[in-house]
């Protein structure tokens, strides 16, 4: 089931992440760490409205935001379509015992459901460069790979960003 997320879940949300963290750590790959995601970040995303999270029975496995505010690291990208009616995708999780068993594919089929009901133009996102999962996770969905942005909090290596024109 996917729901929006209430701030009594900010625990689970954050273990869920952090887990995922280590899992990513552990494949050498440094994207998520003690700066992010934080908990003031899941915070600002449920009071806004913009926090998804997926249970399977009681459990906790998936977090996905889907915000309307371009973070300024993406104001220099050339995208696909203008800076209007987009939706931008952060902090989309998976837990580790659940990936590879299409539920990355349900939350994110969710959140272009969603754009496309709300009207947006496109879905913008980016990922870690050494994350090649994802990068062929998003290609395989339709999405462009565009220009690379910097996190320097996160990484010093870039991330590249993403683009998906909705029809």
């Amino acid at each position: 089931m996917i729901k929006k997320a209430k701030l009594v879940e900010i625990p689970q949300i954050l273990e869920l992440t952090k887990v995922c963290g280590e899992h990513l750590a552990d494949q050498g790959i440094y994207q998520w760490n003690e700066n992010y995601p934080t908990e003031k970040a899941f915070k600002t995303d449920i009071a806004r409205g913009e926090l998804y999270v997926l249970f399977e029975q009681e459990t906790l496995i998936g977090v996905i935001a889907l915000s309307t505010f371009m973070d300024p690291e993406y104001e220099s990208v050339s995208w696909l379509s203008p800076n209007e009616n987009n939706l931008y995708v952060h902090r989309f999780a998976i837990t580790p015992a659940y990936q590879g068993k299409g539920f990355a594919q349900k939350l994110m089929s969710f959140a272009e459901s969603h754009a496309r009901n709300l009207h947006y133009t496109s879905i913008r996102l980016d990922t870690f460069s050494q994350n090649k999962r994802n990068q062929a996770f998003y290609e395989q969905r339709g999405y462009t790979r565009l220009e690379e942005v910097y996190f320097p909090m996160q990484s010093e290596l870039p991330f590249y960003c993403y683009e998906l024109i909705l029809k």
